[in-house]
């Protein structure tokens, strides 16, 4: 199945998470002139909630992430293939976060501790399966991953568990003060690379009325807080000072429209060495 937009061409694939025994959509979209330059091999770009990534009307919020527009009107940046890999609604939540997460403010709630088999379909299917069926360049410098909210989480989860494959993380708006403790105790425990690439963004007016019933307290501090550990726990654990990137904006909130207004920045900056 194929749709053209703009130049680029998009294939959709139906791939089986292996604990669910169902199928997951996966969407690809390919650089121009991929069906011409066919000795040419492209670095992949995961993206976490599909849906929200490229069409507005299937979005969350009603707003995409503008992939197509950020390639199409920013030339500069390196051609890639970009897949995005869908959410599953309301597991989502468990999905994403490799830590089970209790302290709701609403009784009996629990959830996540799902992140880590969701990140092992990510890395045993859907990248084989790319780097199968594609013209990619499928080692660790050319292999990026970007994710906004819990799919922040998930993406710094991942980076950490599967350094050795995945080179440049886009950090978007991470929501790591949910398991924030677990998540510490884990980098501690990890030898970092200094070579990752990490782009960290937070806005200074983040939450969400899900937030409000998860946590008491300041959760746009919070957020802030949560992301500028992230950049020091990577500071400390010896990645190379040029790798990183830290963008607070002043009166960003929490959604697409923010988070596609600085995608080009992070795709910009992730691609510097490709």
């Amino acid at each position: 199945m194929n749709k053209s937009y703009f130049y680029l061409d998009m294939k959709t694939h139906e791939l089986q998470v292996p604990y669910l025994k169902q199928n997951r959509r996966v969407r690809v979209l390919l650089p121009k002139n991929y069906e011409e330059d066919t000795d040419k091999r492209y670095p992949v770009v995961y993206f976490h909630d599909g849906q929200n990534v490229l069409y507005s009307k299937e979005a969350f919020s009603g707003h995409s992430w503008k992939v197509i527009p950020a390639i199409k009107r920013n030339p500069d940046i390196s051609r890639m293939i970009v897949v995005a890999i869908d959410n599953d609604g309301y597991n989502r939540m468990h999905e994403y976060s490799a830590w089970k997460y209790s302290e709701t403010s609403i009784p009996g709630v629990q959830f996540g501790g799902k992140g880590t088999e969701y990140a092992e379909f990510v890395m045993d299917v859907v990248k084989p399966f790319i780097d199968q069926n594609y013209r990619t360049k499928p080692d660790k410098a050319h292999t990026a991953m970007i994710g906004s909210s819990l799919g922040g989480n998930i993406t710094q989860f991942m980076g950490l568990a599967y350094q050795d494959q995945i080179g440049c993380l886009g950090v978007f708006s991470s929501a790591n003060w949910l398991h924030q403790e677990a998540f510490d105790r884990y980098i501690e425990r990890q030898n970092l690379d200094k070579d990752q690439r990490v782009y960290i963004y937070v806005g200074t007016e983040e939450a969400d009325d899900t937030d409000k019933t998860l946590m008491a307290g300041n959760i746009k501090q919070a957020y802030i807080d949560s992301s500028l550990t992230y950049y020091r726990q990577l500071v400390a654990g010896g990645v190379d000072l040029d790798n990183l990137a830290l963008e607070i904006i002043s009166g960003a909130i929490h959604n697409e429209e923010a988070w596609a207004q600085y995608l080009p920045d992070c795709l910009r900056f992730l691609s510097e060495k490709w």
